[in-house]
């Protein structure tokens, strides 16, 4: 821990100085920080070397014999860029036989790899090679050239690239599905390419995404090859209770055929809008109403007995809606069979369409994605932050549904 002490008098008199050098204050402070950065690396590579060398700086090795003997042989000097602090003059230690090798910095590493991502990041989001050296110019003090921008860029598809491939280890009992769409260049042409997201639910109810895959949502074909995809990665079919999704054609059909223990849980959101497409403006409300007491009944019993009053009560006037809702509702009400304390994680998509809407929120300022590997790289870089978040909140500690006495007392957004 860094310590930093002040001789009363010394303090005074620096206080008094503020107003003269204000402006310089914090370049001042920079360079201190800059300073002891380098003084602690540096006296860290030091402590290394002198376990690895066997002797303290100046110390005889009378008791090694001549031909086994190691002697220091100096510095030489290594520049490291650091994230928030720019570039530090290393001196590494360095021995006659050249066997020393520092655990300090990696070899060749010559920026931080929290600095590296951030590049990364930003050349993948549109950000060019000249804007970044002028940035890292006025942030860090030393420009990053054309290479080092590449280098980042490179280590971080090749690291989001064994992300994205990775051994699936947990049980996972409950799958997300959805797709987004985003503008890509590719070959020179603007399209529009869809990516599919997987979500799981492990048994301690942690979120985790398990695959980002280009293909259509539309297509029975596309999602086979992902479901079949997470199983070669080691997805247990077996285990897998539940999928959650929007009905999107032929999905369910391709899921059930995949994981055949599983059940099918349809967005409710996504059901309501459906049937209210087909209500009078006049009635949306009283409709919507009844939808829902519907969707939040305590018990499956009482769900089938307000969908019976939800016919009798409609089907003369707006039969269409009542035939859309009924042909949907045993996979709406598919969550009642599983634990009341996840019901309100299970009923719908939000987990996904959350992560969906971040992904859109943090590539509105590009339009256009530069290409797949691009796209993957962001919407990993994403998935990650939000895994942290979820990490912190799984799905078996939220609060069940809310219970009202009467439909009346039921207020509840989609």
């Amino acid at each position: 821990m860094l310590e930093l002490k002040f001789n009363p008098n010394e303090l005074r008199d620096y206080v008094k100085s503020i107003p003269k050098i204000k402006d310089q204050l914090f370049d001042l402070v920079r360079m201190d920080v800059r300073e002891v950065a380098t003084d602690f690396i540096n006296g860290l590579m030091e402590a290394e070397f002198e376990l690895f060398i066997g002797r303290e700086k100046h110390e005889r090795q009378s008791l090694i014999s001549l031909t086994e003997r190691n002697y220091r042989n100096g510095h030489y000097q290594r520049s490291f860029m650091a994230k928030g602090l720019g570039r530090l003059a290393i001196k590494v230690p360095r021995d006659r036989r050249g066997h020393y090798k520092t655990d300090v910095l990696e070899k060749y590493q010559r920026t931080e790899t929290a600095l590296k991502e951030d590049v990364a990041i930003l050349y993948l989001m549109g950000t060019s090679t000249r804007s970044l050296a002028l940035i890292s110019k006025r942030l860090l003090g030393d420009k990053i050239s054309h290479a080092q921008v590449s280098e980042c860029a490179s280590a971080l598809c090749e690291s989001v690239e064994k992300w994205r491939t990775r051994p699936i280890e947990d049980e996972i009992k409950y799958i997300y599905l959805d797709g987004t769409n985003f503008k890509m260049r590719i070959d020179g042409s603007i399209e529009l390419v869809t990516v599919l997201v997987a979500i799981g639910v492990t048994k301690t109810g942690h979120k985790k995404v398990l695959a980002l895959q280009a293909g259509d949502k539309e297509s029975a074909t596309s999602w086979r090859e992902l479901f079949k995809d997470l199983k070669s990665r080691g997805l247990d079919k077996n285990y897998v209770q539940l999928g959650i999704m929007d009905g999107l054609h032929g999905l369910e059909k391709v899921f059930t055929e995949e994981f055949s223990k599983a059940k099918v849980q349809r967005c409710q959101v996504h059901v309501s809008r459906n049937v209210l497409c087909k209500v009078p403006k006049k009635l949306k409300q009283e409709v919507a109403d009844d939808i829902r007491s519907i969707f939040y009944a305590k018990s499956r019993v009482k769900a089938d007995v307000f969908t019976k009053e939800f016919r009798h009560k409609w089907e003369k006037e707006i039969p269409s809606a009542v035939k859309c809702l009924e042909s949907s509702i045993n996979s709406t009400l598919r969550y009642l069979d599983f634990p009341e304390e996840e019901w309100v994680a299970l009923r719908t998509t939000n987990p996904i369409e959350r992560l969906n809407k971040e992904f859109k929120r943090r590539t509105k300022s590009m339009e256009i994605v530069a290409g797949e590997s691009s796209c993957y790289n962001l919407l990993a870089v994403i998935s990650l932050r939000m895994e942290v978040y979820w990490q912190r909140h799984p799905i078996t500690f939220q609060k069940a549904l809310p219970w009202f006495k009467s439909r009346e007392e039921f207020t509840q957004e989609n």
